[in-house]
């Protein structure tokens, strides 16, 4: 049975130390103690959440890619302590994404990056997504098309189409991400580019990329002469 954390020394106690040295002065073990709120009674918080790390393999984007139901999985750690983790990784993601300018001017596939990492890096499942754009290459709107599960998303090429000439944009960027972390392209990635690219053509709305990202890695179909 692990010392509970009202029985340590109040200075090293988590939640005072942040409240004293700051939240950059605590472990990543610690922040999430804080989170969880209480152990149980042969675990402490602390314990708990270097159980959770453990977990998602002691990395912050492993942790972030967790539902609220597997970090429920732990034994001591319930609905509330699950719910509230899960909400605090959303915000997080939420900051990142918040933190993208409004209309960045797309003038590589690094800027596309920046742009939509923050929406796919840390999901489980694959996702589609298109980045309008207008005559200056600046971004006007961006849009989920697709949801999936792990291996693959369906996307209509109509859809498409239908949103960019509702938007009224002049170009498209589209990227999906793949959980498995293999950023190569398969068959139907391709098909499914060209298909779009052709359907752009006809109305004179040019797709500039498609990305695939893998994490922190991504695949640029430009970037590779696959356009």
């Amino acid at each position: 049975m692990s010392m509970k954390i009202t029985d340590w020394a109040v200075e090293d106690r988590p939640r005072e130390r942040l409240w004293n040295k700051g939240p950059a002065s605590l472990s990543d073990a610690e922040l999430l103690a804080i989170l969880i709120g209480s152990g149980t009674r042969n675990n402490s918080a602390l314990d708990l959440a270097r159980e959770l790390l453990a977990l998602a393999g002691n990395s912050l984007g492993q942790l972030g890619r967790l539902s609220a139901g597997e970090i429920r999985k732990i034994k001591g750690m319930g609905e509330a302590k699950a719910v509230t983790i899960a909400a605090a990784l959303e915000l997080g993601r939420r900051r990142k994404m918040a933190e993208a300018s409004e209309n960045p001017q797309i003038r590589s596939s690094a800027d596309v990056f920046s742009i939509i990492s923050p929406l796919m890096e840390d999901l489980p499942h694959e996702e589609f997504w298109i980045l309008f754009l207008n005559r200056a290459n600046r971004v006007t709107g961006r849009m989920k098309i697709s949801q999936g599960g792990v291996s693959g998303t369906v996307t209509d090429v109509r859809i498409v189409m239908k949103k960019a000439i509702e938007t009224l944009a002049s170009g498209l960027v589209i990227c999906h991400n793949h959980p498995s972390g293999n950023t190569s392209p398969s068959d139907s990635d391709i098909r499914i580019t060209q298909k779009i690219k052709e359907a752009g053509a006809l109305m004179d709305i040019q797709l500039l990329d498609h990305l695939i990202v893998a994490g922190k890695d991504y695949y640029s179909f430009a970037d590779n002469g696959a356009l």
